[in-house]
């Protein structure tokens, strides 16, 4: 049975807390959720029937400013998944050191049962259930899983026509053309690679010469991918929702992401050079740098030990347990945890809100040389924290997270 996602994040607080004697109550306090909104979402489908969908909005902390956090349309959706996935949020913006707390939404359904019109009815009517709970000075929403710019734009149109004015700053991750922000579609895979060089150095090792192996397909991993391949390292193998694609020679990724942008699944990719394997599979085999970009609870206690790299970079969300962490630090591989790896959509969108604040838009040099000084910044301030200590890199990436949130709480107090 997989372990409960917001269980896992609150033994997460649990373990750095006892390395930081964190005050008791501020433990008590960070181990809940400030706010949970739950809202039934009536639609008429296009067949004349009515469906009535479940959709959820959590703020875990806002203390440091606006909830910021993604919005995913998934069967797996639940409240327990969103609460963990906000207590990230906040702890990942916290790490990066903007001005934002955390928060998560999501929608539980198949995106891709649902028509257009069906999927823009379902976004708007969510939208109007939610419209108190979000806002620019409250609480913006971004694209996650199976959500993307086009359902964001559905979301600010609907938020301004409510308010009576045009209003770009409630969402990020919105279309150029309506106040989104180059680089944001491929934040997250940057914030990666930069990530993933800086360790690199740190390691002495040559970037060009490491095997890859990326868990998921989509946005993060396969922009991760890219990168890594134009960068001449060598990915030995992908996987999707459908299978896992392997060829110890390296895969051609031009070709690969050809056809999974066009929308195919990678078990119908024809090539006799390249072998299927499974998702365990996958996971376990020998390379330089792993890479879960999929969903969280990946690997656990039962395959830690099998997982055979240097480096595991977490694209994904939550996709490491507490139990495995320790398993991978005592066989000396370096885990570079999810709340400082994939920060880079954060990060990205937080430039795409003072954009839209401010209606000033930054060219793409700006945003990625801004996107890497924040982000090697965390890293060097982590990695320094876990060399001192002798820690993982995630409980170093706590360390610091926590202890801002903590003095920010200390600083205001309890009202009345």
């Amino acid at each position: 049975m997989a372990l409960n996602p917001f269980e896992m994040a609150k033994k997460q607080i649990e373990i750095v807390a006892g390395v930081i004697d964190l005050d008791p109550y501020i433990l008590k306090y960070l181990k809940r959720v400030e706010r949970s909104l739950i809202v039934s979402i009536p639609i008429m489908m296009d067949d004349g029937t009515v469906r009535i969908f479940e959709g959820y909005r959590v703020h875990h902390s806002t203390i440091r400013g606006p909830g910021k956090g993604g919005l995913r349309y998934s069967l797996g959706v639940n409240l327990d998944e969103v609460k963990a996935l906000a207590t990230w949020m906040s702890w990942k913006t916290s790490l990066l050191n903007l001005p934002l707390g955390g928060s998560k939404g999501g929608i539980c359904v198949d995106p891709f049962k649902l028509s257009k019109k069906e999927l823009e009815r379902l976004t708007r009517r969510f939208t109007a259930e939610i419209i108190n709970f979000i806002g620019p000075d409250i609480d913006i929403p971004a694209p996650d899983v199976n959500t993307n710019p086009q359902i964001m734009a559905w979301i600010m149109d609907t938020y301004s026509m409510q308010k009576g004015r045009s209003v770009p700053g409630v969402v990020t991750g919105k279309p150029v053309e309506i106040g989104g922000s180059v680089g944001r579609a491929n934040a997250t895979g940057m914030g990666l690679f930069f990530v993933l060089q800086g360790l690199v150095e740190k390691l002495r090792l040559d970037l060009k010469s490491l095997k890859i192996v990326v868990q998921g397909f989509g946005n993060v991993g396969g922009t991760i991918a890219e990168l890594l391949y134009k960068h001449g390292c060598k990915i030995i193998a992908v996987s999707d929702i459908s299978t896992g694609i392997f060829c110890e020679d390296g895969l051609n990724m031009e070709k690969l992401l050809e056809w999974a942008n066009q929308g195919n699944l990678l078990k119908d990719y024809k090539n006799n050079n390249y072998n299927l394997i499974s998702n365990d599979e996958l996971l376990t085999l020998k390379c330089d740098v792993l890479i879960p970009a999929a969903i969280e609870n990946q690997i656990t206690e039962k395959n830690a030990e099998k997982i055979n790299c240097k480096i595991v970079l977490e694209g994904a969300n939550g996709p490491t347990t507490p139990i495995a962490d320790e398993i991978l630090f005592e066989k000396g591989i370096h885990v570079i945890p999810d709340i400082l790896a994939n920060s880079g959509g954060v990060c990205v969108s937080y430039f795409e809100y003072i954009q839209d604040i401010n209606s000033y838009f930054w060219k793409l040099d700006r945003i990625n040389a801004e996107l890497k000084r924040i982000i090697i910044e965390a890293f060097e301030e982590t990695y320094k924290i876990s060399e001192e200590r002798k820690i993982n890199l995630r409980t170093a990436a706590y360390i610091i997270a926590v202890s801002r949130i903590a003095k920010a709480i200390e600083w205001r107090g309890i009202f009345p």
